[in-house]
């Protein structure tokens, strides 16, 4: 095991503190893959919540559930190897167990899980866990994996060296997980009783019955036989950073080596053979990324047949409650408040969530099976070369989907600075809400040369993916500067996945979609409805002429006719009204400065308005360009005709070559999405990062854009 700056913890709890009064709380620990996760939603269901730990970008799950009569906290803290804290994962997870985290107490109970299948790995941490002198449990997990392998667990034998109960579970099917509810339900009221009975000495150890694989209980031994007592808890940390001969550090390996070699029998090579020969083709420097890659395409592939079918269905299901709202309600404010701004920004936010459960469903599958440790590695060697780890991969490729889940699924990378760098590229990848973009300007450039077409979209997403690859290389060697953590990592066991567990994973981070980012992009959506509607202005008197033409023309009879001029003075109404709303009058201030792109104040107000969600430009500039968002939507060449037609305040067309690439340009670059805006706020624990996110991406594209129009102008072609 390598040990990266090991931090010291404070050895007594900070002056002043008092632990913060509530259910009683169990801490779930372990090392990476050892089935933490798997054992918390057996226990909690849906029952829990995903949040970051106070002060920091740390997440954990805490979920509430009734044991014994009384609610119990359940905590379920990051994975890690050594309490000596060489991530900030690892960090977090030692002071929880300290309870040196403000605002949370000290654990009432641990139960440390430990992979039967790597018994001896495992002990190493348990040798810290049990000197903290908090009431432990040992979950003995993967005990099916394990007798797969040819491995047997002695566990009355582990139970008496460990000093503390063992109990053999099989998180993933649910077997023994009965039995360690029980067990931790008699656990908590002698830990209540013994805290009731000495409140000045709440660290003392408490006596727990040995729960062996049979259901015989046997007294317990005060300390664990022959535990290296070296060092108190305050100073484990410290021990990991020496390798010498006779220190602590060695003498926890021995210890957990002789531990491991009397309590387990028939050890095969390490994962079996059926493992190995798997892993010589999935880890293969070339099979391994081409089967990788097959994966995620197939992965993809699903995300975008399977979602489609919901989405629309979400998509119905909000615009029939607008023409619901519409009827129901008198024209005015309110009905354009609930309609445009409340069902229109929520409805706009939801039919991206089928996406994001069936991404992170698959994901949960994969890493369940154990495969995702594979591609992490398999990419590794060639994503560190711009500096971002082969962890980055997945987040990467899934912003191709939508930025925001991508974000979301950085936290499987631990090193923080590789997890900002991902986090600020990961919106430059071509997401599905550019593509109206894309569309409309091959469209606009190439309505009748497919091939032309196809090219540009494929220059598009390649562009996206060589500013993200050239930023991640950036920020590697100025602001985040250091190189990417080599990748140490333990291939785990195959094995079959859970699908309840990958359900709840899914069930999970749709919740904290819906409750976290959807409240923000209502309130972002109801202020650019605010801007686009406010103030008002009173019809220019060629909308009320036509409107009073109309009126005669229906009383002669043409009533499509009517209906067609009274459609025009509704789009030249809107047309008006945005032009001089706060959204129009914000477009033609910044008119001075995007005018170097090519683009005009109207185009101005499809930027601004874009904020809200990039596909918005095309009904905006349905709009001031005087043609309807609805009749766009029917007939989008009646727009594209329109803009065509457009001219600037010189008589020159607006939308030549030159400002339709400009645009592509500024649309592949921008970050112009407010909503992945408050995920990266969210996810960073900081406004910092995403206003640096939102500052470098308007620069790169206003330069990258400004570049484009100046010398397809200069060159004579637009």
């Amino acid at each position: 095991m390598t040990t990266l700056s090991p931090q010291t913890p404070q050895a007594q709890e900070p002056a002043g503190r008092v632990a913060p009064s509530g259910p009683a709380c169990i801490a779930l620990l372990g090392n990476p893959n050892a089935g933490k996760t798997t054992l918390f939603n057996a226990l909690t269901g849906l029952r829990a919540k995903t949040a970051n730990f106070p002060g920091t970008t740390v997440e954990h799950r805490a979920g509430r559930v009734m044991m014994g009569g009384q609610v119990v906290q359940l905590l379920d803290l990051p994975g890690l190897y050594s309490l000596a804290a060489a991530t900030p994962d690892e960090r977090v997870a030692r002071d929880a167990l300290l309870g040196h985290i403000p605002g949370m107490a000290k654990p009432t109970l641990a139960v440390l899980i430990l992979d039967a299948t790597n018994l001896e790995r495992n002990l190493y941490l348990a040798s810290q866990v049990l000197e903290l002198e908090i009431p432990t449990i040992v979950a003995l997990n993967m005990t099916d994996l394990a007798k797969r392998d040819g491995i047997r667990i002695h566990t009355r034998e582990l139970s008496g060296e460990l000093g503390c109960p063992v109990i053999p579970i099989v998180a993933r099917k649910g077997t023994g997980i009965e039995r360690l509810r029980r067990l931790i339900e008699q656990t908590l009221e002698t830990a209540v009783g013994s805290a009731a009975a000495a409140p000045s000495d709440l660290h003392a150890p408490i006596g727990i019955p040995v729960v062996t694989a049979t259901p015989a209980m046997l007294p317990t031994p005060a300390t664990p036989t022959a535990l290296p007592q070296i060092l108190p808890p305050a100073e484990i940390a410290a021990d990991d950073a020496c390798g010498c001969s006779g220190c602590p550090f060695q003498a926890r390996y021995e210890w957990a080596e002789g531990v491991g070699a009397r309590c387990s029998s028939g050890r095969p090579e390490t994962h079996g053979r059926r493992t190995e020969k798997i892993d010589q083709f999935l880890t293969h420097p070339v099979i391994g990324v081409g089967a990788f890659l097959a994966v995620m395409f197939q992965v993809f592939c699903l995300i975008f047949w399977i979602a489609q079918y919901p989405m629309d269905w979400i998509d119905m299901l909000f615009a029939g409650a607008g023409s619901l709202l519409s009827s129901a309600l008198p024209d005015g404010d309110l009905r354009s408040l609930l309609v445009e701004g409340v069902v229109g920004g929520v409805g706009g936010m939801l039919v991206f969530l089928p996406q994001i459960c069936i991404l992170f469903f698959f994901l949960a599958l994969l890493e369940d099976t154990g495969y995702l440790a594979r591609a992490a590695f398999v990419m590794d060697r060639l994503m560190r070369r711009v500096g971002l780890p082969g962890k980055a991969f997945v987040p990467l490729l899934s912003a191709h989907a939508c930025a925001i889940p991508a974000i979301m699924s950085t936290r499987v990378i631990e090193d923080r600075r590789d997890r900002l760098v991902t986090i600020l590229v990961a919106p430059l990848m071509t997401c599905a809400a550019r593509i109206p973009v894309y569309a409309m300007v091959t469209a606009l450039l190439f309505s009748h040369r497919p091939m032309m077409a196809g090219l540009v979209f494929t220059g598009a997403y390649s562009l996206g993916i060589v500013a993200a690859l050239v930023m991640a290389f950036v920020f590697k060697h100025t602001i985040l500067r250091g190189e990417s953590q080599p990748l140490v990592l333990e291939l785990p066991s195959y094995k079959l996945p859970s699908l309840r567990n990958a359900a709840i994973m899914a069930a999970d981070r749709a919740l904290v979609f819906v409750k976290k980012a959807g409240t923000v992009i209502l309130m972002i959506s109801i202020g650019l409805w605010f801007l686009a509607t406010f103030p008002k202005s009173e019809a220019p008197a060629s909308v009320v002429a036509l409107e009073q033409q109309a009126l005669v023309v229906a009383a002669d009879g043409d009533v499509a006719q009517s209906e067609a001029m009274l459609a025009q003075a509704d789009t030249d109404r809107a047309h008006h009204a945005l032009a001089n709303s706060f959204a129009g009058r914000l477009g033609r201030a910044i008119e001075p400065v995007i005018r170097p792109l090519g683009f005009d104040w109207q185009i101005g107000v499809g930027i601004v308005s874009s904020f809200a969600a990039r596909e918005v430009i095309v009904s905006t500039l349905a709009i001031v360009y005087g043609v309807g968002a609805d009749t766009a939507d029917d007939n989008p060449d009646s727009l594209y005709d329109t803009m065509r037609k457009a001219q600037r305040s010189d008589g020159g067309p607006v939308f030549t070559t030159a400002t339709c690439m400009s645009l592509l340009v500024f649309y592949v670059l921008a970050m112009q999405c407010l909503p992945t805006q408050a995920v990266t706020r969210r996810e960073t624990n900081s406004w910092k990062w995403p206003a640096f996110q939102l500052a470098y991406m308007t620069v790169l594209a206003y330069t990258a854009s400004l570049v484009t129009y100046q010398a397809i102008t200069l060159s004579g072609l637009g």
